[in-house]
């Protein structure tokens, strides 16, 4: 337990050793944390719980802290199995505890543990009076499941904001001011691009809901990472603007090869992208030895990216396939792009490559370059000339 002011307390998981987060689909590579909290007025509520794998042992060290029977009620703002996971064994133990969640909280929950518990249906500006001060919820869906809800504590001014303004980052220190800036910021953005990107407008439109409530905000405090006592609003701004079609001046090649030929060709491109642009970051990542998370995140970064691929079996390396599986649920908007590659016999890849790029909402701007068998210096200089040509339109 950790004392974040006279009546909250974290009393979550510091999960140093996770590696990989939904199931094997994102990267964590600095580990994470389940943030639960333990707010104490006349009446003790709890916010969020654990997952699973960790819930005997959070309940024997919330148990060192408070007699479970005292808590008065929960707060699930999120019915996902990272923050509820020590739910059913919790209920176990007080199991007429009122259940504060949104319509959609009930469905998930019982969904996922089929128990009928005493479910208390709250929605926006619904008011948990705990003594001196109180609870006012905020419904929150979409960021970034249906059910989703962020509450705040009146007195101490704290938004309790569940997956917005989190990070997956496992911390000795709880606090923003606390931790390297970078690292923080780094997870921070990667969080945003892998997982709310498809809900930036609704990002920006409950941001502005909530400021429009004037609410003063000491301190935010989300369902993983660090919390932001030091300045909060600065990641509220931060997410405003990545919630606006972000992109900063760079460009990042994507590509994966078999005979190193389509990395010949990706290098060559980058030398002609630097030579027209100098001011312009460039970033190359073989998408078969590089994390697709990361990768991502430096998309998300990007005024435009270049895709490689050699021609296989009429198609794409799988890597590249999986790469734009995931990329075309993520909805990333005002991006520009462009293929390339390498063939033997039929060579197919450029035009998938350019269909898969437009069905993940680029713009594609070139109809690509392609290379028969491994490229020659010639072959090289052509692809050279292709990078000071196009990256006149990728930015």
């Amino acid at each position: 337990m950790v004392k974040i002011t006279d009546s909250v307390s974290w009393v979550g998981k510091i999960d140093w050793e996770l590696r990989k987060f939904h199931g094997d689909e994102y990267s964590t590579h600095r580990g994470s944390s389940y943030n639960a909290y333990l707010v104490r007025d006349t009446k003790t509520v709890l916010i969020d719980t654990v997952w699973k794998p960790f819930a005997e042992e959070f309940l024997d060290r919330l148990s060192r802290f408070i007699d479970l029977s005292e808590i008065d009620g929960i707060v699930a703002n999120h019915g996902e199995i990272d923050h509820s996971g020590a739910l059913p064994a919790l209920m176990e133990r007080i199991p007429n505890t009122p259940i504060y969640c949104t319509a959609n909280g009930v469905k998930s929950l019982t969904g996922h543990y089929h128990k009928d518990w005493n479910f208390q249906i709250v929605k926006t500006g619904d008011k948990l009076k705990l003594g001196k001060k109180e609870l006012i919820f905020i419904e929150a869906p979409m960021l970034h499941w249906p059910d989703s809800m962020m509450c705040y504590l009146t007195g101490d001014n704290i938004l309790f904001s569940n997956d917005a303004f989190g990070q997956h980052y496992a911390s000795e220190f709880l606090f923003n001011d606390r931790v390297d800036q970078n690292e923080l910021f780094t997870e921070a953005l990667k969080y945003y691009a892998n997982i709310l990107t498809p809900f930036s407008p609704l990002v920006a439109k409950k941001i502005e809901e909530v400021l429009s409530f004037n609410l003063p905000v000491s301190m935010i405090c989300p369902s993983h990472g660090v919390i932001w006592r030091e300045n909060p609003s600065q990641i509220v701004e931060k997410y405003l603007e990545w919630a606006k079609d972000y992109q900063e001046d760079r460009i990042t090649i994507v590509y994966d090869t078999m005979w190193e030929g389509t990395r010949q060709l990706a290098e060559a491109i980058a030398e002609g992208v630097r030579e027209t642009a100098p001011q312009t970051e460039v970033k190359l990542y073989n998408l078969s030895k590089t994390d697709k998370n990361d990768v991502i995140a430096e998309v998300f970064r990007s005024k435009g990216i270049l895709a490689g691929s050699p021609t296989i079996n009429r198609g794409i390396l799988t890597s590249i396939a999986a790469f734009f599986e995931e990329v075309k649920g993520l909805g990333m908007k005002k991006k520009k792009a462009a293929s390339f590659g390498c063939y033997g016999w039929s060579g197919e890849s450029v035009k998938i490559l350019n269909d898969q790029l437009r069905a993940s909402g680029f713009e594609v701007v070139h109809e690509g370059f392609k290379s028969l068998w491994e490229p020659d210096d010639k072959i090289l200089d052509r692809a050279r000339q292709y990078g000071k040509e196009v990256v006149k339109q990728l930015i």
